[in-house]
């Protein structure tokens, strides 16, 4: 899945993770369980994700390698805010020959800057599980709540307007030349993401199958 932040990538990615029996593989995830581990890569990962700069690719080449290795994406995988960079593209392809593996499809969620500004601002996420909802446009069934452990919700230190805005040039610069790179593969699929949830996943399904 590729898009900026804010897309919908993180709620209609759990759907695509459940429909096809696949393992989610969020880069922010693995970063942001490194940052709780402490460990010398958490530390580096968190000086840099505080600004809303991207994260070195050897830093998270590391942490995808070792997640591909995981008994639970034998089936197959979800890569969510990965690839972002095309090195990091042609170092995913790289590993996958190496693995005798493929990747299937690139879904691009496409929403317009000022859009996401709403969404990222109002975006809550269930931590164990990183089940996303949103106060207005996705709200848990119980304020503050995960639907399906009731465990409190928090907004992210980085979801606020001001480091959206950073990563957002970010994405700009270095994520967009890989829609490129995926589109003369023809494994680029582009969603217009700025629409109701249920009519983006009705295009997503029939994708995917």
């Amino acid at each position: 899945m590729v898009g900026p932040p804010g897309s919908g990538k993180g709620t209609h990615g759990a759907k695509i993770m459940d429909d096809l029996c696949l393992c989610h593989l969020s880069t922010g995830d693995l970063l942001r369980n490194a940052v709780a581990s402490g460990s010398e890569t958490g530390l580096k990962a968190k000086a840099i994700m505080a600004k809303g700069q991207l994260v070195p690719d050897e830093l998270v080449i590391s942490l995808i390698t070792d997640a591909l290795d995981w008994p639970e994406c034998e089936r197959g995988m979800l890569f969510d805010g990965f690839p972002r960079t095309l090195a990091q593209a042609k170092t995913l392809d790289a590993l996958f020959v190496s693995r005798n593996k493929k990747v299937d499809h690139v879904l691009e969620f496409d929403v317009p800057d000022d859009a996401l500004v709403e969404r990222i601002t109002g975006r809550r996420v269930h931590p164990a599980s990183g089940r996303t909802y949103h106060v207005t446009l996705n709200p848990p069934k119980v304020e503050g709540k995960d639907d399906v452990t009731g465990e409190p919700l928090i907004q992210r230190a980085d979801d606020t307007e001001e480091v959206l805005r950073q990563r957002l040039v970010s994405y700009h610069t270095l994520t967009e030349p890989i829609l490129d790179y995926y589109e003369v593969q023809g494994l680029l699929k582009t969603f217009d993401a700025n629409r109701p949830m249920d009519i983006v996943w009705t295009e997503i399904h029939a994708t995917i199958h």
